[in-house]
């Protein structure tokens, strides 16, 4: 089934499949941008190639994991090849940007982008949120609505979540103290930390896994790991269509938002064709690519999310400044290690 998906989605990257927002300058010639890409190959070279093969330009990819990428082009300095830094959360790009990694970029970006650095050293290609996950087998649907709910005595020996290493959660806590205050964050997370059902350890497919087989019944997890698990082999449909999602804070906050996004290297080389591409990804095309075949939401509002996706429901999400979440990481993350949330 995901092979199938797969080759919908690039029969849908054709030419023909979808309008094209006009770029900066459509005659590059024989240009080169190396990327250093915390996406899997998979997850992004159909839209590189495509690029590649429309504007003559060379794609040197580099994948791997994203605090990996961005230590090795710190390592690398003035010499680093690197001209474009995709990576995942804001939290990174936040780092990336404040470890002089980054720089402006000219890019002409469509008028819906709004996530973004202030200063322009980032733009985000994708949102993603982190809602909470039951065994309605188990939870009753009703006693949870919000991230609040999650250190309720009811819970107690009953959450998993991803460890304080992890900045997905190190990104929730810092949106948290920017809505609920330090104090408040400090005693939600020492709330679950005494709820845990077990160590933190694994990713986020693993506390999804841990739900259904009863280690605990509620869970913290990005929504693209349970869509990539329902659209997987047999046996991982059959593990994540057991787990319901759950919307927090849809009364007040709403659930957490966070994104993927691009960045233009502080050393690049070839800044012209740097920009283009990152208008190219803010293209329709690339846009339904990522909701349709990554199982995440398009920045472009006019792009209609996958079924997966719908699947899951509508909601309202956090209204917040990213750069400031970005900014709160350390914070985020001292308040976490006082909680004992390892």
């Amino acid at each position: 089934m995901k092979k199938l998906a797969v080759a919908l989605a690039l029969s849908l990257l054709s030419p023909l499949s979808l309008p094209s927002m006009a770029l900066a300058n459509d005659n590059v010639v024989e240009a080169e941008l190396n990327i250093y890409s915390a996406r899997k190959e998979v997850l992004i070279k159909p839209l590189l190639d495509k690029f590649s093969e429309q504007y003559n330009v060379k794609i040197n990819l580099v994948t791997g994991k994203a605090d990996a990428l961005l230590a090795r082009a710190k390592s690398e300095g003035q010499f680093s090849p690197v001209d474009i830094i995709i990576t995942t959360d804001v939290g990174r790009l936040a780092r990336a940007k404040s470890q002089s990694l980054t720089q402006p970029m000219t890019a002409m970006l469509p008028e819906f982008v709004t996530l973004k650095d202030q200063d322009n050293h980032w733009v985000a290609l994708t949102t993603r949120n982190r809602p909470i996950l039951i065994n309605p087998l188990t939870v009753d649907s009703n006693t949870i609505t919000s991230y609040e709910d999650l250190i309720k005595p009811i819970f107690k020996g009953r959450v998993c979540i991803r460890s304080s290493s992890n900045i997905y959660n190190q990104s929730l806590v810092a949106a948290m103290i920017i809505q609920k205050g330090e104090e408040q964050a400090l005693a939600w997370s020492k709330g679950l930390v005494e709820n845990f059902a077990r160590r933190p350890k694994g990713g986020d497919r693993d506390q999804i896994k841990a739900l259904v087989s009863g280690v605990c019944d509620v869970a913290v997890a990005n929504t693209y790991y349970l869509a990539a698990m329902r659209n997987a082999d047999e046996a991982s449909q059959a593990i994540a269509n057991q787990v319901k999602v759950i919307w927090p804070n849809q009364s007040d906050r709403g659930v957490h938002l966070n994104i993927s996004g691009i960045a233009i290297a502080k050393h690049a080389k070839n800044i012209h064709a740097a920009n283009l591409l990152i208008e190219t990804m803010l293209q329709k095309e690339a846009q339904y690519w990522y909701a349709n075949t990554n199982y995440e939401y398009p920045v472009d509002p006019s792009i209609e999310w996958s079924g997966t996706l719908k699947a899951m429901g509508t909601f309202k999400h956090e209204s917040i400044d990213l750069n400031q979440v970005g900014e709160l990481n350390a914070q985020a993350l001292r308040i976490m290690d006082k909680a004992g949330w390892r």
